[in-house]
């Protein structure tokens, strides 16, 4: 009964996402800044959680002047997937209104090198790959949903020709590794909490947050390294895809490029604080993870 019950909620789900899916961008984002508001307001862990890391990376001054649209912002994410996922592939990235930073990707496959593009959660990163992949083969990491019609219909809205998924998982990494070693593309989100035994407590914005290495062992291919995002115009008027070089050298062991990497996404972040995903718990510990190195010698509550 349970079953049916979650089936029926995935079924209406699906249908308010193909509803949406026909609107225009501009008013999915009025919708989703309205519903960010909405969340802000219904959920106190929420506004916990986007409070303290908004304030730890930018200052009680920062944090004040880029609240606002940080809140919408996160709404406007939620909103406008159905536009990227339930349309065409050429409908979805007809919505990128400009491109910068083009020259280093073509400079790279001149050289023939693999390119890993690491994209935060920072404005639209559904776009990214989207965009990428009618240009040339790319993989991107995935993390599967453990509800099975968001799983369905991510697979639909991710899968295209050229866009291959690469499960986060052992026989995952096999496949980005390859294709990196046929000179292609791989794609991930640095900045996504990853389970435990994947990562290392490291520095985030001042706190330690437990940190994927899987990007920073990508880094030791050889391959090409690029930071990218979409940012949101304002009035729906579609995206900036932006692409830049890290500023850092990424060298030194698994552990040492990770911690640069995560320094290269606080730069990144701080171009447009009012884009990113505040409120993702990025420092959360992950189940049976040793606690972070701030914790480890306080005193139990």
């Amino acid at each position: 009964m349970r079953g049916q019950t979650r089936q029926q909620q995935g079924y209406c789900v699906i249908s308010i996402f193909r509803f949406l899916s026909r609107l225009p961008l501009a008013w999915l984002h009025a919708l989703g800044a309205a519903l960010g508001w909405l969340a802000w307001l219904l959920s106190p862990t929420y506004r916990r959680h986007l409070n303290e890391n908004m304030t730890l990376a930018l200052g009680a001054d920062g944090a004040r002047r880029h609240r606002a649209a940080a809140i919408a912002g996160a709404g406007r994410m939620m909103l406008e997937l159905p536009k990227i996922w339930l349309n065409p592939l050429a409908d979805a990235v007809a919505r990128v209104d400009r491109v910068s930073g083009w020259d280093l990707v073509e400079a790279a496959r001149r050289e023939g090198r693999g390119i890993v593009f690491l994209t935060p959660h920072l404005g639209c990163f559904e776009i990214t790959a989207q965009y990428l992949s009618t240009h040339f083969p790319i993989s991107v990491l995935y993390r599967a949903p453990r509800q099975d019609w968001l799983q369905q219909m991510i697979l639909a809205g991710r899968a295209r020709e050229q866009l291959h998924l690469a499960a986060a998982d052992l026989a995952g990494v096999r496949t980005l590794l390859k294709a990196l070693k046929r000179g292609e593309a791989v794609g991930m989100l640095p900045d996504q909490a990853p389970k435990v035994g994947e990562g290392r407590w490291l520095d985030f914005f001042g706190k330690p947050a437990y940190t994927m290495t899987l990007a920073a062992r990508l880094t030791e291919s050889g391959a090409a390294v690029l930071l990218c995002w979409g940012e949101r115009l304002p009035g729906g008027a579609g995206y900036h895809f932006r692409l830049q070089a890290p500023t850092r050298a990424l060298v030194g062991n698994t552990e040492e490029r990770a911690q640069i990497i995560n320094h290269e996404i606080e730069d990144l972040i701080r171009q447009c604080p009012g884009q990113y995903l505040w409120g993702y718990n990025r420092y959360k510990q992950p189940a049976g993870a040793e606690a972070p190195p701030d914790r480890r010698d306080a005193p139990a509550p």
